[in-house]
Formats: structure tokens, sequence, C-alpha cells
């Protein structure tokens, strides 16, 4: 008879065996996912470490090319120091100058006494140039230069400039971080950077006028968009999101510290970010707290220039505050279906901006501001609410820089593929976001609406927020050209980013149905790729070509003028003349001066209008009783003025004092009905012939092929 034995030692046998087998594989498994892990780990840090150098080495070419160009251009390290002064025209002159005058001051207490109670930029009139103007970098760089071992090795003027092109390798360098951080590549980085310094001409001036405020003020501009593209990072750690706030509100302060109209370009900031709150695009926490920023920051600045009117009166104060408070008071904003949601979002619009007008106008009234007004009547008038005869309006009006962005701009950034990809990546962008703002608008009732990060199309918050940053600019730059600056490099850097975008490639190749992550991968690095070796083919000989090319700084008549001032007029002498001139008069000089270029000041207004009646028809009488008003004690008139044809008929600038007048304006051309004859001849014109009426009251003292320097009589 058979009976049957449980096997137990086998069966313990194979259990052993069995769980063995699946340690040993386990273990194998953790062995393969840490190998991978560390590969991967390795790989970042590689891909972050080259990267990095490829973005200092980027920014550092791009200073030293920009550098050599304003070099080789000027001549600038053989030409004489009045000669390089003169080199820093119109208002470029008059904020160097302060620089200058704060290292010939015996002590930095002097200097600072100096600017705080200075009696030499407007006659008869003590100002505070820390409350007026924003040259607060000029004092950073007089202490900075005073304190640092380098005054034997290097000049001031060089320090200065040095200074400058090398924020210029910070601005490259924050352009490529914005499109790394976008993109995911650092591919994209090198080809914003490529764009920007092949589209020069577009993209920045700063060789040719260094000292100018936007010159100082882009570069940190570019790092808060950089900051604000990290900080709108999903699941960012706490630790990082603050270091991301920290990073922000340093550089928006910094970047309005250093502009006077950077709360022009911070208002379009809060606009883009407003838009995106209400529909849902970006976590309202973060957006909240951006305002916040934003605010501080320019109180902060307000604090530091003495409580400066234009800052307190500035709408975007206006602004933000209001979001603030309507948002306190209207809590369900996100609520409801696609029609309730529109209505709520119509009516929070509605009150934003009554709340923004009403706080603004209350303001400027209860303070009597007037600092920005001419600014206000320049865009009534460029937009079309009606003509103006305001003298202020029409002299922004009739300059090229503040007219339309010329459409051979559009040619000049075809030419690098830079408007055609910004069209494509645009055009994808713009439709995810419609789609996102959409979905985000019709959730049903009851659910907040998924963000965008949360959408399916990937359109995340920060490349929300570049979006509208690109298309708020692009609209400014078409309208105003010389904002063509704030827009252009975020044009490189916004492009790039979308040709090297994992998310543009996906919708458009879903959009055809071929898409796969291989072709996918292909696209978002061949297409780059490509597009740098053509900009290196095409542009790489024309820079060289530009690097060799030498010319030298030349204008006689200029530096005549100021070596006979120097030598022929005393240090307490007050000039009058055209504002641009003025400002080098004070850099090159030191003498006092009725009026200057930096138009941020009702009183100033007034006194450059007085001036410029040199150049209309007025009796001598009345303009010497106008020039001695203000302690004018010579006055320099400039034939390239008076005879002015740069300008078409209308837009000369003794049209614009002539219709200023209510005189009819000079040769062949439609007057308005209402102008009348003038009862005197043109005074820049009169005076030159010596007539007894002029002669008595003006001196010809000093005259070359350009200049007519007069001295005004003591007494009537």
């Amino acid at each position: 008879m058979m009976s049957i034995r449980q096997r137990k030692g086998a069966k313990a046998s194979e259990v052993s065996e069995g769980g063995a087998a699946q340690q040993e594989s386990v273990t194998l498994e953790r062995e393969l996912l840490s190998g991978a892990c560390t590969r991967r780990r390795l790989w970042k840090v590689l891909s972050l470490t080259a990267g990095g150098a490829v973005a200092l080495c980027a920014g550092v070419l791009t200073s030293v090319y920009l550098a050599t160009l304003h070099e080789n251009d000027l001549w600038f390290s053989n030409i004489k120091e009045v000669e390089r002064e003169i080199s820093f025209r119109t208002e470029c002159g008059l904020y160097y100058s302060y620089y200058k005058q704060m290292l010939q001051t015996p002590s930095l207490l002097q200097g600072f006494h100096g600017l705080m109670y200075d009696n030499k930029t407007e006659s008869m009139r003590t100002i505070n140039l820390l409350q007026r103007m924003n040259i607060y970098q000029e004092v950073f760089l007089s202490v900075l230069y005073r304190a640092l071992p380098v005054q034997k090795y290097l000049e001031p003027v060089y320090f200065y400039i040095y200074t400058l092109f090398g924020l210029q390798a910070i601005y490259v360098a924050a352009l490529y971080v914005t499109s790394w951080l976008l993109s995911g590549t650092w591919l994209a980085g090198l080809l914003a950077a490529s764009w920007y310094v092949t589209n020069r001409v577009d993209t920045t001036r700063v060789e040719f006028t260094v000292p100018l405020r936007e010159n100082w003020a882009l570069p940190f501009l570019a790092i808060q968009v950089a900051a604000v593209t990290y900080f709108l990072r999903p699941d960012l750690r706490p630790l990082s999101e603050r270091l991301a706030l920290l990073a922000v509100f340093v550089s928006t302060f910094v970047f309005s510290l250093t502009w006077q109209f950077s709360q022009f370009a911070m208002l379009l900031q809060a606009l883009g970010l407003f838009a995106l709150d209400t529909l849902d695009m970006l976590p309202a926490l973060k957006a909240t707290r951006l305002y916040v920023i934003q605010v501080t920051a320019l109180l902060l600045v307000c604090a530091l220039q003495f409580f400066n009117s234009m800052i307190l009166g500035s709408l975007l104060i206006s602004f933000n505050l209001s979001v603030l408070i309507v948002r306190r008071l209207q809590k369900d904003l996100k609520t409801g279906n696609l029609l309730s949601r529109l209505g709520k979002l119509s009516s929070h619009l509605l009150g934003v901006l009554c709340l923004t007008f009403l706080l603004n106008n209350l303001m400027k009234k209860t303070l009597n501001l007037k600092s920005d007004e001419h600014i206000f009547k320049f865009l009534k008038a460029k937009f079309g609410f009606g003509a103006t005869r305001d003298f202020d309006a029409n002299l922004y009006l009739c300059e090229e820089a503040f007219g339309l962005l010329p459409l051979n701009t559009f040619g000049r950034l075809s030419d690098t593929l830079l408007l055609h990809a910004h069209v494509l990546v645009l055009c994808v962008t713009v439709a995810a976001a419609l789609a996102v703002a959409f979905r985000n608008l019709s959730g049903p009732p009851g659910r907040p609406p998924r963000g965008a990060g949360a959408c399916t199309l990937g359109l995340r918050p920060e490349t929300a927020y570049n979006l509208v940053h690109t298309i708020l600019f692009g609209f400014l730059a078409l309208s105003t050209m010389r904002m063509k600056y704030l827009w252009t490099p975020h044009l490189c850097v916004f492009a790039a980013s979308g040709l090297c975008s994992a998310e543009v490639w996906g919708l458009l190749l879903r959009g055809a149905r071929l898409y796969t992550p291989a072709r996918m991968c292909i696209l978002r690095y061949s297409v780059p790729m490509l597009i740098l070796l053509s900009l290196c083919y095409k542009f790489w000989p024309g820079m060289m070509d530009e690097l060799s090319e030498l010319r030298e700084f030349y204008d006689p008549d200029t530096v005549e003028l100021m070596d006979w001032i120097n030598a022929r007029t005393p240090g307490t002498a007050v000039f009058a003349g055209s504002m641009q001139l003025l400002a080098g008069v004070k850099l090159c000089t030191g003498r006092t001066l009725t009026n200057h270029p930096h138009y941020e000041d009702s009183g100033l207004r007034a006194r450059t209008k007085a001036v410029y009646q040199i150049y209309a028809k007025r009796p001598p009488e009345e303009v010497y009783t106008l020039l001695r008003a203000l302690g004018t004690d010579y006055v320099i008139l400039e034939d390239s003025v008076c005879y002015e044809r740069r300008h078409q008929r209308g837009c000369r600038l003794r049209d614009l004092l002539d219709v200023a007048n209510g005189h009819v304006m000079d040769g062949p051309g439609e007057n308005d009905p209402d102008l009348k004859q003038a009862g005197h001849p043109r005074f820049c014109e009169e005076v030159k012939r010596d007539l007894p009426p002029y002669k008595q009251l003006f001196t010809r003292v000093f005259q070359n092929k350009t200049f007519h320097v007069y001295k005004l009589a003591r007494d009537k």
C-alpha cells in the first residue's frame, strides 16, 4: 500500500531558494535605480556646469564686443579728455557730470552735500539732485572708485564705461538664463544670446549712449524677468521660493532706482499679472506677492529720492493697490459657470480701473503733482485724442524716437530669422493660452477651474507670464520706437525658448498628427542648431569687418567752444541755450545752466520754453527780459537749430515755437486759420546782423562755423 508523504524539507528549501532569488532581484533593481539616479544627477551637474560656462562666455564676449565697437568708433583711448566728455551727448553728459563732480570733491560728505544742495544745474534755484534725477548709480560708482585700489591703473572715465559694458555681460546672461528656464535646455540660451548680438541695432544702443539711464536699468529688468520666471514654477521648495522672491525684490528695486521711466514698464508687468491672475493662469498668492514687491520697491525708491513727486503720483502704485483692495472685496471671483465668471470679471475690471484713476487723481490733486503731465499730454495727442499746440507735447511728438516703430525694423529682424521664429512660437503659445483661459473660465460651478500648470496643453504659469510680457511690450514698441529696447531682447528670449521647447513642438506635431517623442526631440534640438549655424555663416564675416573698421571722434567746433568757455568766462557764469548743448557745457566746463535735458519737472519745462524763445519771432527786449530773469550771462545760438532742416515743416523747433506763440510758420505750406503773422523777425537770425536794438543788449563774444555766443548786457 502506498502512502504519500509531505516533503517538508523540499518545500522549505524551495521557499528559501525563491526568497533568495527575489531578494537578489530587488537588490539588483535597487542598484540599477541607484545607478540611473546617479547618472541623472551627474548629467544634471554636467549640464548645469556647461550651460553656466556658456552663459558666462556669451555675456563676457558680448561685453567685449560692444566695448570694442565703442573704442573703434571714437578712438576713445586716444582722444583728449574734453573730446571724450563731448562724446557723451545730450542727457548722457549731464548724468556723467555728477560722477565727475563727486570725484572732484575733497570728501564724500562734501560731494553728497553738493548734490543735495545744487545751484549750478538750474540757475537761481537750489535743487536736490538725488530727488530730481536717478543718479544714485553715479554716486555709487564714485564711492567705489575712491575705495578700490584702481586709481593708479584706471582713469575715472574708463571705470565708468567698463562698468556699463560689464552690465551688458550680466544682461545677456540673464536673457540666457530666462530662455533656459523656459525651455529646459541651455541651447535656447545660446540662441537667445546670438540673436541679441546679431540684432544689435535693435536690441541695444549702449555703444554710443553709454551713460543713458536705460543702459543701467535694463540689465536689472532682465534679472527680474528671470527671477519671476523661476518663481512662477510650480512645486518650488520653500527655500527656493524665498530666494526667488528676494531676487525679484532686489532687481525690481535697482531697476526702479536707476531709471525714471521704470514705473511705466512695471505697470505693463502689473497689467499682465492682473490678466493672468483673473483668468486663473497663475497662482493667486504668487501674483499677490509680486504686486506687493512692486509697490514696496517703488516706495523704497521714493524714500531714497526724498519723496519724488513723479513716483508718488505713479499709476503703478494706484493700480496695484486697487487690485489688492478690489480682490479683497470680491472674493468669489473664480467660481461659477462661464457667463457668471465673465460678468464677475467685467465688474472686477471696472472696479479696479475706477479705483485706480480715483486714487491717482486724489494723490495728484492732494500733492499738486505735475511732474509727468507732459507724458500724458503727449500720449493724448499721439493716439488721436485731439490735436495740441502744447510745446512740450509737440517736442516729443516730433522726435523720431517717439514715433511709430519703422517698418524696416521688421526687415532686420527677419534677416536673422528672429521674426519668423517669434511669429511661429507666438501663434502656438497664444492658441494654447486661449484654450487654457476658456477651459478655466468654463469650469463647472463650485469647483475651481484648473490652472495653466495642470492643463494638458502644457502652458505653464512661467510660460504664460512671458507670453503676456512679450505681447504687452511688443505693443509698446510698435507705438513708440524708443521703447523697442524693452521688447526686442525679450523677443530673442521668447523665440529661442519656444524653438527649444518640448511643449511647442509637441503641440505642432500633435496638430499635424505626426507626434512621436523621437520626432519632437529631433526638432527641438536640430532647428535651433541649424539657425545658429546659419547665423554664424551669415553674420560672422560682417562682425569681423565691423570690429576691424576704425573711426575717430571729430567735432572741432564743439571742442573750440568748450575750450573758449573754460579760458574766457568766469566760473560763476550762467549759460543759456539748447538742452542738449548745455548738458555738455555742464560736463566740460562746470558752468551754471538755465535748463537741461532732464525734462521731468514742470518748472524746468517752463524754463526751457522761455530760453527757446531765442529761436522764435520775438523782439530783443522780450528775449533779454526772459533770459535775465533766469540769471543768464551768456547765450549760445546754434545754426543747426536756427536753420534746422532735419525735421519737416511743422516739426522744426522754430515751427513749434511759432505755433505755441500763435504765429504763422515759415516757408510754403498750410497754417491754422487763427495763426497770425509775427510782428518781429526771428531773433536767432536778426541778432547776427548787429543792429542797434540787438547790439545794445547782446554782444557777440565768440563765433565759429556752428556756434555764436552772446554776452548779455548787465542793465537793459
